[in-house]
């Protein structure tokens, strides 16, 4: 076990921190050892922080249960004991950006779900298989903060994960002009049906703030490092509609694109098909081993068949046809809450340590 990073989470008792330590248990490389959350919680036994608010389907991990939660505001406290944290804290942006900063600065790499920094110029947002060279931007970052192995990095929006790796895999084809419009899960908003009973048999057709970032954040992905900070990419331009809707996992979208250059559908589907990337090429512990998968079926993909394809870390793809204002379209969907939110972050870290930004303290 002592060769194995240990690992914090930052926000434990939240829904994205329960899927992180959900997902951890077991893992080859990183071990949960200390979880910290807000005072309220602080000094309590983990099972008893949690309570009755457990959201995964999977039971709480043994390992876990009597882990004493520490005070996330304490990070000198907390940060001595790990090698690196995972951050899904729930503040404000400000104090998020700072806490997350806070971290860093006791040379202790922070591996962030939040949003706070994804636009910081020199914190890298990364989908592992589209742009892991975007970590080379932490060498920059380091010398900002004055550390020498503190950084953050950060995964992006859930929304983006149904479509993004699909105009990445097509990318050949210069798509230039994207519609899209998600349909998106409560978990989410890290909320469940018991938690939410307004939102079965409804649709809310506004989530705040999702659809700047389903717009925005494929740009930066698709950037380059350019004088120490990452210049966004200027093409597609991609406009979104973002609805909330009665599931409880798993982001699905509809897309309209228009190409540069003609593909056929065989063309589309071959280029799905076969996509990787680092993660597949480095045999990373959680990278799905096929990222993207075509689905035949009119009627695919479907939530409740195909959320967990690649144990939620995969994207499903389906209904490519050509389209009378566009020139092609389909349909996606990917986990929200796993390779949305937790399972990317923790695939960042693996990406991470096979860099070697992350070592043991």
């Amino acid at each position: 076990m002592s060769e194995k990073l240990k690992v914090g989470i930052l926000g434990g008792t939240g829904m994205v921190g329960q899927r992180f330590i959900s997902l951890l248990e077991n893992h080859p490389w990183f071990e949960v050892t200390t979880i910290a959350a807000s005072p309220r919680s602080a000094g309590k036994t983990y099972a008893e922080a949690v309570g009755d608010r457990w959201k995964m389907t999977t039971p709480m991990p043994e390992a876990v249960k009597n882990i004493v939660v520490m005070n996330v505001n304490e990070v000198e406290k907390v940060a001595a004991k790990v090698d690196f944290v995972f951050s899904a804290v729930d503040m404000t942006k400000d104090e998020i950006k700072k806490i997350e900063e806070d971290y860093a600065k006791t040379e202790t790499p922070v591996v962030s779900n939040n949003s706070a920094h994804r636009w910081t110029p020199d914190v890298p947002m990364v989908v592992p298989e589209i742009n892991p060279d975007h970590m080379k931007v932490i060498e920059f970052q380091k010398k900002r903060l004055g550390t020498t192995r503190g950084f953050v990095a950060v995964k992006p929006n859930c929304s983006i994960q149904s479509y993004a790796p699909v105009l990445t895999a097509w990318k050949e084809f210069e798509p230039y002009e994207v519609v899209a419009t998600t349909y998106q899960a409560i978990s989410g908003a890290g909320k469940t049906f018991k938690d939410w009973p307004e939102m079965v048999e409804n649709i809310i057709p506004y989530i705040g703030g999702e659809e700047e970032k389903s717009e925005k954040e494929p740009l930066r992905i698709w950037g380059q490092i350019e004088d120490g900070v990452i210049k966004p990419a200027t093409s597609p331009v991609i406009t979104c509609q973002c609805i909330r809707v009665p599931v409880l996992n798993g982001h699905t979208a509809a897309v309209f694109v228009k190409f540069k250059k003609q593909p056929t559908k065989e063309q589309l589907i071959e280029k799905l098909v076969n996509f990787k990337g680092a993660p597949q090429e480095l045999n990373l512990p959680s990278a799905p081993k096929q990222f993207i998968q075509y689905l035949e079926e009119d009627n695919r993909p479907q939530v409740q068949l195909d959320v967990n394809y690649e144990n939620g870390m995969g994207v499903s793809v389906g209904r490519i046809r050509e389209d009378s204002v566009y020139d092609w379209k389909f349909v996606g969907l990917s986990h929200n809450t796993v390779r949305g939110a937790a399972g990317g972050a923790v695939l960042c870290a693996e990406l991470l340590k096979a860099q070697g930004y992350i070592t043991k303290k």
